[in-house]
């Protein structure tokens, strides 16, 4: 062992010294190698500068790698595409209507610009814009010169192409970060396009003021014309907004406009593109835009139809198109007869009432949205109350009720119903007047809106789903009814309460007449939409709402639509929406009144048409006892009667149209003699003649059951649709 130890001993020891001897001779081949290039003098003091200088570009190119991978990053594919929407709609007729958006239009190439306006555009954003690599060293240090005299910022030095850059990609903040980035977006932009496209973009995506992007949309925004028609002068305004587009926009501000557009025309001079005499008429003769007042626009509709095109886009069927022209379903006679009737009646009547704003939604029985009124002035509010407030629909919920029940096979429109005392847990709803009307067919229950018959249907839907205790058959009983309400179109969340049958839940206009286009198409589906047709900048049909679209889905059997169409169309003649009925056309529909009188509706609909309309207060504040039978059923039947002029009527599934029976559809009062008379609510004590002359004439519907007197005085006060009043709360 001690020899074994002594011998490994002896062969490191010999390794160590052999490895410093080899070192020793490599170091002194390399120095010997080394000395050849000593310098010494002034080449010496050449080669550590260059030795430095070395250090330093290796380190600062370390540097501009990482200030430009944040700036890369910044720099996507698709900001290049167009991602801001400029949608100009037009109606059923292919009138235009409207725009939202922005003005934007990217469709002329460049070739097909003049010639002086692109000029315009050089002469003051960057003339030497084709002799630079996408940075004007030039330009940059002019302005560091002119600011540093200055001492403040008085030029800018930023070429067309880092404004670009800062157009597609950056903010407007002001920061060495920022600008750094702009750098090196310019530099990719001119790796990426030729200087062609670079200016294309630039002249297509700059903001020019009042909504407008590019100078095709300013040029017709402005002036009213095609760019490729403009003079000289509006080249010289248009290239002027490029500095400040608020501060110099001819509509805001036409003295600043003018005195930029000069200074475009003497740069244009000093560039070389023109002579003075070339500019000197442009100069004597300024530019003038055309008027910009704002007119008669549906801006509640265009609202809406904007948030339907983005939502297209946003589910893929638009493509990468941005600027596009839809066609819309949009009438413009009912729109305005729309618009009047509200303003109308709430100046007549909506002081009286307490009621200061109205929502009304307008459709065909497919969804095609024809208006929408969205309050009462656009210009003092914005919200719109069709499509997005909220409200209680009181009794005009309660045909979701009857179609469930109905299409769980329990009932059908002679089925005899008692309204009588029913309790779910310790919530009772009451009728007005504390008073039940006993047996009656379910038409009668429906068109007097009996506040029982819709609690105790949602106990029965639960009890044939084989549930026995009655809570819980009521539970099932409204997830049923929601589930309903959700197939026909009612899109906002319906909280499970025990007074959801009579309309507790909150809905909005637009909604509800979605839901109620069921009955009048038959049971399909009919979800609200706003483009006929869509086509983008060249023309092209992108998308068709006929073709594009799944057909309608039946969410109702034919013969539950049928069946509930029998029964509502009893509401306007023989019901609660006396006041709703039209002259020689068939309708159908639903009162609704919350309680407290805070919300009062009337939802109705004939083969050709379907409206919801909506009375109230913003601030959900009480009325002086306005029910859905009082303005919401005048305003119907004044937009209604006028809309149906004109039209072959429709009849509706399962409706025996008037002319088959040989008596009228309905006994409507004017709107002035409706006026005049007194409005439905508590405190009437008799039942008015012409409505007993309506019941009378119905009287075979009671024949089946002869109710108390105690019962038939409860039907009387039931002809005047009311909120009911009792111990706990309950709607109609």
């Amino acid at each position: 062992m001690r020899r074994y130890a002594l011998a490994v001993d002896s062969w490191v020891d010999a390794g160590l010294w052999n490895a410093a001897r080899r070192a020793s001779d490599l170091h002194e081949r390399l120095r010997s190698f080394a000395d050849r290039f000593t310098v010494t003098g002034g080449k010496r003091l050449a080669a550590e500068f260059a030795s430095e200088g070395l250090n330093i570009g290796i380190a600062g190119a370390l540097v501009m790698l990482m200030l430009a991978i944040p700036s890369f990053q910044e720099g996507r594919e698709d900001a290049l595409k167009n991602q801001v929407f400029a949608v100009t709609f037009l109606d059923r007729y292919g009138s235009e209507i409207g725009h939202r958006g922005a003005r934007h239009d990217d469709s002329l190439k460049l070739e097909e610009m003049p010639d002086h306006l692109i000029k315009a555009v050089l002469a003051t954003e960057d003339r030497r814009f084709y002799d630079h690599f996408g940075i004007d060293v030039i330009g940059t240090l002019r302005a560091v010169t002119v600011n540093a005299r200055a001492s403040g910022v008085v030029q800018g030095g930023s070429s067309l192409t880092q404004q670009l850059a800062k157009n597609l990609f950056l903010t407007n903040e002001r920061s060495l970060d920022r600008k750094i980035k702009e750098a090196f977006l310019a530099l990719w932009l001119e790796y990426r396009l030729t200087k062609n496209d670079i200016l294309k973009l630039y002249l297509d995506r700059a903001y020019m003021g009042g909504g407008t992007f590019g100078v095709a949309a300013a040029a017709d925004y402005y002036f009213g014309k095609s760019v490729k028609d403009v003079s000289l002068a509006e080249a010289a305004m248009l290239a002027g907004l490029f500095k400040a587009p608020t501060k110099y926009a001819p509509h805001v501000n036409l003295p600043a406009a003018r005195a930029r557009a000069n200074d475009v025309l003497n740069a244009m001079v000093d560039a070389g593109f023109m002579t003075a005499g070339q500019v000197d008429s442009a100069k004597r003769n300024p530019a003038t835009p055309v008027d910009r007042k704002r007119g008669a626009s549906p801006d509640f509709y265009l609202d809406w139809a904007f948030d339907e095109v983005t939502r297209l886009a946003g589910e893929g069927k638009l493509g990468p198109e941005r600027v596009l022209t839809v066609k819309t379903p949009h009438d413009p006679a009912i729109q305005a007869r729309s618009d009047e009737a509200v303003e109308s009646i709430l100046r007549q009547h909506g002081a009286g009432y307490r009621a200061k704003q109205a929502a009304v939604t307008i459709l065909d029985p497919d969804g095609a949205v024809r208006a929408i009124v969205g309050g009462r002035d656009y210009g003092i509010s914005q919200f719109n109350r069709a499509t997005s407030s909220l409200r209680q629909p009181g009794s005009s919920f309660k045909p979701f009720v009857y179609a469930a029940a109905m299409a769980a096979g329990l009932y059908r429109p002679n089925t005899i119903v008692t309204d009588r005392p029913v309790c779910i847990g310790n919530w009772c709803p009451n009728n007005y007047g504390r008073s039940f009307a006993g047996s009656m067919p379910l038409t009668v229950a429906l068109a007097k809106s009996i506040n029982t018959i819709p609690v105790q249907m949602s106990i029965a839907i639960g009890r044939s789903a084989g549930e026995t205790h009655e809570a819980r058959a009521a539970r099932i009983g409204r997830n049923r009814i929601v589930e309903t309400a959700r197939a026909m179109g009612l899109t906002t969340p319906l909280t499970d309460t025990v007074s959801l049958p009579i309309g507790a839940a909150e809905v909005t206009v637009i909604d509800m007449a979605a839901g109620y286009a069921v009955f009048a198409n038959g049971g399909r589906r009919a979800r609200p939409y706003a483009a006929l047709e869509i086509r983008n900048s060249q023309g092209e049909t992108i998308y068709s709402h006929e073709r594009d679209e799944p057909p309608a889905a039946q969410v109702l059997s034919t013969q539950v639509a049928q069946d509930m169409n029998a029964m509502l169309v009893k509401v306007p003649t023989e019901g609660t929406g006396r006041r709703a009925a039209l002259d020689g056309v068939v309708t159908a529909g639903k009162t609704g009144t919350t309680n407290g009188y805070k919300d009062a509706w009337y939802v109705g609909y004939s083969g050709n048409l379907v409206g919801a309309v909506w009375y109230g207060n913003d601030d959900s504040s009480e009325t002086a006892n306005m029910t859905g039978g009082s303005l919401p059923a005048m305003t119907w039947k004044e937009i209604m009667q006028f809309a149906h002029q004109g039209l072959e009527t429709k009849p509706l599934p399962g409706v025996t149209p008037p002319d088959q029976k040989g008596v009228p559809v309905a006994r409507s009062q004017s709107p002035a003699t409706a006026a005049a008379a007194p409005a439905p609510g508590p405190g009437a004590g008799h039942m008015p003649r012409q409505s007993f002359e309506v019941l009378t004439s119905v009287g075979s519907m009671f024949k089946a059951v002869e109710p108390p007197r105690a019962a038939r005085l409860s039907v009387e006060a039931g002809l005047r649709e009311v909120p009911p009043t009792g111990r706990v709360t309950a709607l109609r």
